[in-house]
């Protein structure tokens, strides 16, 4: 009877094992951990495994062979997950395969070398990125000028810039912060830095720094920026050769004819706009809507909020594997640029996210050269006000964000064959 018993159980588990050939991860409502999720992605194509994107499937699902090894990381990270028949997945795949159905399947099959551009000293704040890298277990690497200068981002796919200035404005904290100790060092470190590489000027650094960015995109590497990045990385491009730095900056005088001179095509996103020549207001330009969304639409919490775009699956893979979420409709937050003015976003820049009662973009994306690159406005989704000095966000109560859901789209969007969306 034993032996009768023995001979069941190992039939039993060797149909389990042929029935169970694939494990799907749920994007939808039903997904326990959605942020988590992405990290398990991750880590399979670290294993040196593929896995299925499936867009607009269930809130852009994941599916990949069964492993008992991924079975048992998604139960200890506390990821929802269905072991599927193989008869179940090539159903879903059929149905997702259909010219009626506004799904496509995409085929992640390269684990992407991540870099976040950021000091390596302490900031009085926290990065979305970071934060939500760490949560969901996914590594990176920090580089600042020195790499970036030393010709290190060819080594990467994917890069994050931190809440930075790129025009060598300190990010204008200089008139309320200008005798804190980590203002007082950052200045003294990115002056030390300009003079090792033979620049006079911290904007001269920022601004080498920045083209050496834009040809790693040229190249093509992703970049993806967030708040003060996203505007001052534009500015700098278009501000070549014109002084737009005030004297507490750089020693001397700003050009009073700056914007005459800017060169908007030299940009990845806006023109038209116009300079803040205040160095004590933390706007750079009116491409923010910083100073103007409040008293023009008296806008709070509960009421700010933005919309993500659909777009075809099939046709337009990029901004749709960009877009994937759980819910079309985005809590609002602010940042030191908290969103771009519609106005001075360029015809040719793809909105995937936009507030439309605020004539605000939220969430856009271009390309450039064989590259991408993606601007999200605000500063960080789960802290709507988030200020200097706060603590940073306590990402496990937000395990289904869907603002956070935006950043590891990008993230695992280099992980997959691209192609650029079509006119």
């Amino acid at each position: 009877m034993k032996k009768i018993f023995l001979i069941f159980l190992l039939t039993f588990n060797f149909c389990l094992l042929t029935w169970a050939s694939s494990i799907l991860i749920p994007m939808d409502e039903s997904q326990k951990n959605h942020l988590k999720a992405y990290g398990i992605t991750y880590w399979i194509l670290q294993q040196g495994g593929t896995a299925q994107w499936l867009l607009n499937y269930r809130g852009g699902s994941f599916m990949f062979d069964y492993n008992k090894e991924v079975e048992k990381e998604c139960t200890i990270r506390g990821i929802s997950y269905e072991v599927i028949a193989d008869a179940k997945a090539n159903s879903i795949l059929t149905e997702i395969g259909s010219p009626e159905a506004n799904m496509d399947a995409v085929k992640l099959e390269k684990c992407p070398k991540i870099a976040v551009y950021s000091p390596k000293t302490k900031q009085p704040w926290d990065d979305a990125v970071t934060l939500v890298l760490k949560y969901a277990e996914i590594p990176y690497e920090v580089v600042f000028d020195d790499e970036v200068m030393g010709d290190k981002l060819v080594t990467y796919d994917w890069l994050h810039l931190h809440h930075e200035d790129f025009t060598g404005q300190y990010g204008r904290f200089w008139f309320q912060y200008r005798t804190a100790a980590w203002y007082q060092n950052e200045v003294k470190e990115a002056e030390a830095t300009a003079q090792r590489f033979g620049f006079t000027k911290v904007s001269q650094l920022k601004l080498a720094v920045a083209k050496k960015i834009r040809d790693f995109v040229t190249g093509g590497g992703f970049l993806f920026a967030m708040c003060s990045a996203t505007d001052s990385y534009d500015i700098a491009l278009a501000a070549e050769g014109v002084d737009i730095c005030e004297s507490m900056f750089d020693g001397d005088g700003a050009d009073p004819n700056m914007n005459k001179k800017i060169d908007y095509s030299k940009g990845f996103a806006f023109r038209n706009y116009t300079l803040n020549a205040n160095p004590i207001e933390y706007e750079f330009a009116n491409i923010d809507t910083y100073h103007t969304r409040v008293p023009k639409y008296g806008v709070a919490e509960p009421t700010d909020l933005f919309t993500l775009f659909e777009f075809s699956a099939k046709w337009d893979p990029v901004p749709t594997m960009l877009c994937q979420n759980h819910t079309n409709v985005i809590k609002g937050f602010w940042g030191q640029t908290v969103a771009f003015d519609k106005t001075f976003v360029k015809p040719d820049v793809l909105v995937m996210g936009e507030a439309k009662q605020l004539n605000e973009v939220r969430y856009c994306h271009g390309d450039f050269g064989k590259g991408f690159w993606t601007f999200y406005g605000g500063h960080d989704p789960e802290d709507y006000q988030h200020q200097v000095s706060d603590p940073p966000t306590d990402l496990s109560l937000h395990p289904n964000s869907p603002g956070y859901r935006l950043i590891l789209n990008n993230i695992l969007f280099p992980a997959a064959k691209k192609k650029k969306q079509k006119t």
